[in-house]
């Protein structure tokens, strides 16, 4: 099944692009004397995000070009160039790639795969191990060839040292702010506002943002700016109209933000994941991020 958004907001996810293609998990394809991992590339043209699904087979998924946003449960997790997320076999998730992605996935037999990821995890996709995946997804290995290969990858596939989750709050008390502030990062109501807005008190809302997330309400909300931050980053806007977008006063403030979560300012990152995608740099419109 496949349908076209009109842009509208998704529990526990970012608002939908226009134009986004939404998709159900489609079957896992079977190769005759496959080993313990399939992979296989594609590109994803148009925005695209698949509904709740999960897979008999551990997945690996990384993109080119693009990033990828993953819910699972409670948690929102994104990947960008030069990192993948690890789905372990039966954990139901959603996702999301951005367009013109360079979509990449693997399937892991959990038979005769010894490596023990039990939770969704991000991992490093080197040169050496993005190779490796690529010779795998060959239809004409025989099976030893196929079985080295795969060694090799059991030996390097590491996680990565960024590990981008987003706890979401799931308590009744504050889940208005979480889906509001997914909506629309840049929603600068104060605590109190917020409090006046729902009929209880900031000390409620700061107690449950802790018990819930680990985070105070303003670092919530300053890691879920940057989370849509590495969207659109990935997507070539400029630092300049990405604070705009998210609510900060100017670019340094953004920087500034960024740093505190990243640990390193955004040029920084990307350069590390390989650089960011393109030299386009294109004003965010309205009624794109509204």
């Amino acid at each position: 099944m496949v349908r076209a958004s009109r842009g509208e907001v998704t529990p526990g996810m970012w608002r939908r692009e226009a134009g986004t293609v939404v998709r159900r998990a489609e079957a896992l394809p079977v190769q005759a004397g496959a080993g313990a991992i399939l992979a296989g590339f594609r590109i994803v043209r148009d925005p695209t995000e698949w509904s709740p699904h999960s897979h008999p087979l551990h997945e690996l998924v990384w993109v080119r070009g693009g990033t990828l946003t993953s819910r699972v449960g409670d948690r929102v997790l994104t990947v960008v160039e030069g990192h993948g997320l690890w789905m372990p076999a039966g954990v139901v998730h959603a996702g999301r790639a951005t367009a013109g992605a360079e979509f990449s996935d693997a399937f892991f037999a959990p038979d005769r795969t010894p490596i023990a990821f039990e939770e969704p995890k991000a991992i490093a996709m080197t040169p050496l191990l993005e190779s490796l995946l690529t010779h795998l997804s060959r239809t004409d290995l025989d099976a030893e060839a196929r079985a080295r290969a795969e060694a090799v990858v059991f030996d390097v596939i590491q996680p990565s040292e960024r590990q981008f989750a987003l706890q979401l709050p799931g308590d009744p008390r504050i889940d208005a702010i979480a889906e509001a502030l997914l909506g629309d990062p840049a929603d600068n109501r104060s605590l109190e506002e917020w409090a006046r807005h729902l009929g209880t008190s900031d000390r409620t809302i700061t107690r449950a943002f802790r018990q819930a997330t680990g985070l105070s309400f303003a670092q919530w909300r300053q890691m879920l700016r940057v989370h849509r931050a590495l969207l659109l980053l990935s997507e070539g806007f400029d630092v300049t109209t990405i604070s705009e977008v998210l609510g900060y006063a100017q670019p340094s403030s953004f920087i500034a933000a960024f740093r505190r979560v990243a640990g390193t300012t955004p040029g920084a990152f990307f350069a590390a994941a390989g650089g960011l995608p393109g030299d386009v740099r294109n004003p965010v419109s309205s009624d794109q991020n509204s």
